[in-house]
């Protein structure tokens, strides 16, 4: 029933476009300049655009310009008109409308044997296909684009941005995949390529897209570079929608650099902009923007009223990703207010979303196309080696014997390199995984889980209601965080600095409160801009409470501390006023059940991968402490850890 009401609804929106009104007459200069030009009939897109240009974005002007293709059958005109009626629908947001009017371009577009044209119109369909999140139709589309592209030995300026576009879109699917270097590296070829031709609005697109790839990698003082410059490109243009999009971007990162208030402003003003283009989607992630900002605010009461603005734009069209960072901000405004109930209702609807965006059979089909052209393109430059082979064999004809054994000998060289450099790299995976699972396993070892879950039950059994809910929710975080945190190697240093609290949360329950837990930064440390491997502090922390802090008697303290002694670097100290490391041993040889110290070889092996790509090296040392009186007084753990 709904395809059948889609198919309707298209029908009557070609229709009233290819129908022109005489209520509706348009001007006898663009009526004119409509005769000529199909009368002349150019071919290319930039023959077309020119003239066109200023009138594009005018739904009636462009009716009038396809009935008329239409009837005197200038088909690379009416594929022309169909392209930007389409580009309008999208901009609004009516993605299902705006995929028919391209499809009729694409097709018009074959019939007239034109191929700038039809690589125009797969590209315009890979990014529609993109906006709805359909990413495996998206690259079928913008794939699809580029190899027909590439064919073309002397390609138009019309065509080498066409092959711009699907670089871009083809970056925007690695954006997509998480795959950010190889989507960096698409976006910078496609820029400097855009740069090359002059284009402005190209150019724009660009560093918006790498501004996203380095805010995504946690680099937000460079993507705001990246922004800006997009901003500047965008007014420049007079691209509304664009400079929307970018003080969108920007207000994004103050919020995630702690300065909600300065992007207040901003969002205010891409809402106003966005609202004046009717782009439901960027309207609806600027709400939901300006509910996180106000959240951070402490304005509970606006928050929650912008987030439900959005997420009712977001339920309309299916934003998915949009909806889930609404109903997360949603979960966090309700456990602030005490209503741990409607948190954990709103929390699960924000996982539900997530899932959606992350569908595995998406991703297993956008990874087989991947590899697929990956194979192509080895393909193609195998056969011009073949044909560069066949010259020199032609050239050389005499010495065919000797170039036969030599390229076989140069092939069996090269394939012996491969399989050595293959298992060179199939170990240091191997390593790395191995390394992986012993460090998730240390975080989620099953004593802990049970003993943390005890603790939460006792509190039921005594009818503490209040804080059974409260650690619960903290137990459910923390493991959320750690399961989160296994799945990447690398964090930021605030997301580590959180997933720790949350441990010592849940572990002092266990220790009745007695431990005085404190976590210093210093002020000159940004911990969001910070990268260092994911789950590396809590084993330190367990071997504090466990094998230091545990047998104490009296006052116990466990200190971490965050300070940037030089420049390319961070020293976290780990300090417990414990019994020391060998009253501990001695303790621990007289336990009939002993219980294993969390080793530092697994975190030196981690950090020393993590350090390959910095110019300063790691460093992992531990101290004891002691009194005046020489009595040992605690342990201090030092990690000097390399940083951009």
């Amino acid at each position: 029933m709904r395809m059948i009401c889609l198919k309707l609804r298209f029908f009557l929106i070609l229709l009233s476009f290819t129908t022109v009104l005489h209520a509706q007459e348009p001007p006898k200069e663009f009526k004119a300049l409509v005769d000529s030009l199909v009368q002349a009939g150019p071919r290319s897109y930039s023959q077309i655009n020119t003239p066109m240009r200023p009138y594009r974005r005018d739904a009636n002007l462009m009716k009038y310009f396809a009935a008329v293709c239409e009837e005197k059958r200038y088909l690379d005109g009416l594929s022309y008109a169909y392209n930007q009626e389409g580009t309008r629908l999208r901009n609004i947001s009516q993605y299902e409308e705006a995929i028919e009017f391209h499809k009729k371009a694409l097709e018009a577009a074959n019939t007239a044997d034109n191929v700038e044209f039809r690589i125009f119109s797969l590209n315009m369909l890979g990014v529609v296909y993109r906006r709805m999140e359909s990413i495996k139709t998206a690259l079928d589309y913008s794939t699809e684009a580029l190899e027909l592209a590439n064919r073309i030995d002397n390609p138009s300026v019309g065509i080498k941005r066409s092959k711009n576009v699907s670089l871009n879109s083809i970056g925007n699917i690695f954006k997509t995949l998480e795959q950010y270097d190889k989507a960096i590296e698409h976006f910078g070829l496609s820029l400097k390529l855009e740069a090359e031709l002059g284009n402005t609005r190209g150019m724009a697109v660009n560093n918006q897209n790498l501004g996203e790839c380095l805010e995504a990698k946690g680099m937000l003082e460079q993507a705001l570079v990246r922004y800006r410059k997009a901003l500047e490109y965008d007014i420049e243009i007079g691209s509304i929608s664009g400079q929307a999009i970018c003080r969108l971007s920007i207000g994004r990162v103050l919020i995630k650099q702690g300065n909600p208030e300065a992007s207040l402003p901003l969002l205010a003003e891409a809402e106003q902009q966005a609202r004046g283009t009717k782009d439901q989607q960027i309207i609806s992630e600027i709400l939901i923007n300006q509910g996180w900002a106000a959240v951070k605010l402490n304005r509970l009461d606006t928050a929650e009223d912008l987030l439900l603005q959005g997420i009712e734009i977001g339920e309309e069209l299916n934003f998915f990703s949009d909806l889930s960072t609404a109903y997360a901000l949603l979960s966090e405004i309700a456990e602030r207010r005490g209503d741990h109930k409607a948190s954990l209702e709103y929390y699960k609807t924000s996982e539900d979303y997530s899932h959606r965006v992350t569908n595995d059979v998406n991703i297993r089909y956008v990874n087989d196309v991947l590899q697929r052209y990956n194979n192509d393109q080895q393909n193609n430059q195998i056969e011009l080696l073949n044909r560069e082979n066949e010259i020199v064999k032609l050239k050389l004809r005499r010495n065919k014997t000797t170039l036969l054994v030599g390229a076989l000998m140069l092939v069996m060289f090269t394939l012996i390199l491969y399989i050595v450099y293959r298992q060179y790299q199939l170990k240091s995976e191997k390593k790395v995984m191995a390394l992986e699972q012993s460090m998730l396993r240390s975080q989620m070892n099953p004593h802990f889980l049970f003993n943390s879950l005890n603790s939460i039950k006792l509190y039921i059994i005594n009818n503490e209601q209040k804080n059974a809910v409260h650690y619960l929710n903290k137990f459910s975080k923390l493991v959320r965080k750690i399961l989160e945190a296994s799945s990447v190697r690398e964090t930021s240093l605030e997301e580590e600095l959180e997933t720790i609290e949350l441990y010592m949360n849940i572990e002092n329950i266990r220790f009745n409160h007695e431990i005085d837990f404190e976590i210093v930064v210093d002020p000159e440390v940004n911990p969001a801009s910070i990268r260092i491997p994911s789950l590396l502090l809590q084993p330190f922390l367990e071997n504090a409470l466990w094998h230091g802090l545990s047998s104490k008697k009296g006052n116990k303290t466990l200190r971490v501390n965050v300070e940037a002694p030089e420049k390319g670097s961070i020293l976290i100290t780990i300090c417990d006023n414990g019994i020391g490391r060998e009253a501990a041993q001695k303790l621990q040889e007289n336990k009939v059940l002993k219980r294993k110290s969390v080793g530092i070889a697994n975190t030196k092996e981690r950090l020393a991968n993590f350090s390959k790509d910095y110019q300063n090296r790691f460093d992992v040392s531990i101290n004891d402490l002691y009194g005046e009186t020489g009595e040992a007084s605690g342990t201090c753990v030092s990690l000097k850890i390399p940083t951009l």
